[in-house]
């Protein structure tokens, strides 16, 4: 055997084994997109794009050259194709961070980041293939330079003008002009949390115009943060701003526009309101994660038939040494639909393709869980599984259903109603006798009087996410240590309920390993 045949063979090799270690891990996504290998810190998905029929998104990966963007897409939002890495430094760039995608006037896909360097700052690349595979990237970058790492420091008409020059926004058309907007945690860090200056404090963005791609001119701050929503040390980072579809299906769009975005410290939320003018003024926030930060830089497209589906990188919770020992880390959310109520609040569904996964489905009917017990479901376990679950809650004053339960009660997941509280509570003190968040998650959620709750719970090995009545959504993760961890029950404190309806699936694998 030559030289050549035996690096071929140890490589097949060392690929079947990657493999065969990958699929063996009882902690590994088996339907959320998750990272083919390696520790991805960041994770963040970015340049989300609806081309020629197939969805493309692209996230953030360490290879020996630094961050750059990978690119997988799909034509059913389950099944995933990986490409070449779309982003790679290179021409000026000693790194690729968080950007946007959307298509120029011509229909030419366009992607926005921010380009690290010496300095550097916002940066634009176009492709023009069927798969969008080869990127160009702009002789103009940056469009928009920094002065230091992610902000500028310029002199404009004699005063003194600090921005943003990091994680700029998709770019969108408006009154024939180009728009995007950039974030702000370098300047929040550095003149308003070290300097105390009370102008750059709080979250903010920086909003940009431009007529050619090339030549870009700063306007102002695109809205004014408030203290009611948002304390004075939350950045605004990775901002994605679109108008809202009216409807889960897509169609024509509402009336109100949505900032979607994170601070670094308490992670994934929202603005709605208007737009008019150059300027955003929000009417109401909201907030996708509320105990930590672990659901996080959220990426968002409209697909051909007009609706907004976005992702979020979801935090794996174990330390950085067993992330190393595991060999992978990076799981994105699952596709999550948004839309405008009539009552202008937000909206918000798993994709329904999702539903092409359900294998070997069970249902149980009016079911009473009297109160203060725990009732095993005898036909219902696993730890990669959709549950259906209608909530008629009676008297109690908390009720729900426990996932990943061991025989003993060692290690259980609880997502309940908290009727006091009024919130959807994902209970994660007990989930693991290991490592993993040890939280209670709790999401706002008032149910009006006689309302059901409905629930879809979506377990994948250590991740649990939830969503209720199309109003409410929450994720945390979960690392059993226990094979017997497997069990699901129905609990009602305080009072007993009903379950009108109860639905479950095991879910089939979309991921190779």
């Amino acid at each position: 055997m030559n030289t050549n045949e035996t690096i071929m063979t140890d490589l097949i090799r060392s690929a079947r084994e990657l493999r065969e270690r990958f699929i063996a891990d009882p902690y590994r996504p088996a339907y959320h997109i998750t990272a083919p290998e390696g520790v991805c810190g960041p994770f963040d998905p970015n340049g989300a794009l609806f081309w020629k029929g197939r969805y493309h998104l692209m996230y953030i990966v360490q290879t020996d050259k630094g961050h750059c963007w990978a690119h997988i897409s799909s034509k059913d939002l389950i099944h995933w194709r990986h490409h070449p890495l779309a982003l790679e430094p290179g021409e000026g760039d000693t790194g690729i961070f968080s950007g946007g995608a959307s298509l120029d006037k011509n229909g030419t896909p366009t992607i926005t980041y921010w380009g690290l360097g010496a300095p550097r700052g916002i940066c634009i690349a176009t492709s023009t293939d069927d798969l969008l595979e080869v990127w160009t990237k702009s002789p103009h970058n940056p469009v928009i330079g920094e002065t230091q790492p992610g902000l500028a420091e310029v002199e404009l008409d004699d005063k003194k003008l600090v921005y943003g020059a990091a994680d700029p926004s998709a770019i969108w058309i408006h009154d024939g002009r180009y728009y995007m907007i950039t974030g702000n945690l370098l300047v929040l860090r550095e003149f308003g949390l070290k300097r105390e200056q009370s102008e750059h404090q709080g979250d903010t963005v920086y909003l940009f115009v431009s007529d050619d791609l090339a030549k870009w001119e700063y306007l102002h701050p695109f809205y004014t943060s408030n203290r009611q929503w948002t304390r004075a040390d939350e950045d605004n980072m990775c901002p994605d701003f679109f108008p809202l579809p009216s409807n889960p299906d897509g169609g024509s769009v509402s009336d109100r526009h949505m900032l979607l975005f994170i601070s670094h410290n308490l992670g994934c939320q929202y603005y709605i309101g208007t737009y008019s003018g150059d300027r955003f003024e929000p009417e109401t926030h909201g907030r996708m994660t509320w105990v930590d930060n672990a659901f996080f830089a959220p990426e968002s497209l409209v697909d051909d038939r007009g609706r907004r589906i976005m992702w979020a990188w979801i935090f794996d919770g174990r330390s950085n040494e067993t992330r190393q020992v595991s060999g992978w880390s990076g799981t994105m959310s699952l596709p999550r639909v948004l839309w405008l109520n009539e009552d202008k609040t937000l909206r918000m569904a798993p994709a329904e393709e999702l539903k092409i996964l359900r294998c070997n489905p069970r249902e149980i009917t009016d079911m009473v869980v009297p109160a203060d017990i725990h009732l095993p479901l005898e036909n219902v376990s696993g730890n990669c599984l959709e549950l259906e679950i209608e909530f008629a809650p009676g008297q109690a004053k908390q009720f729900g259903v426990k996932i990943c339960c061991s025989a003993g009660g060692e290690e259980e997941t609880a997502v309940f109603y908290d009727a006091v509280d009024k919130a959807l509570k994902i209970d994660t003190r007990y989930p693991s006798l290991g490592e993993g968040p040890k939280t209670v998650e709790s999401a706002p959620l008032e149910l009006a009087d006689d309302e059901l709750l409905k629930l879809r719970i979506f377990v994948d090995r250590s991740v649990v996410e939830v969503f209720a009545n199309d109003r409410q959504a929450a994720m945390r993760r979960i690392y059993p240590t226990r094979d017997d961890a497997l069990g699901v029950l129905l609990f009602a404190k305080g009072g007993s309920m009903t379950i009108p309806s109860l639905r479950a699936w095991d879910m089939a694998e979309t991921n190779p390993w």
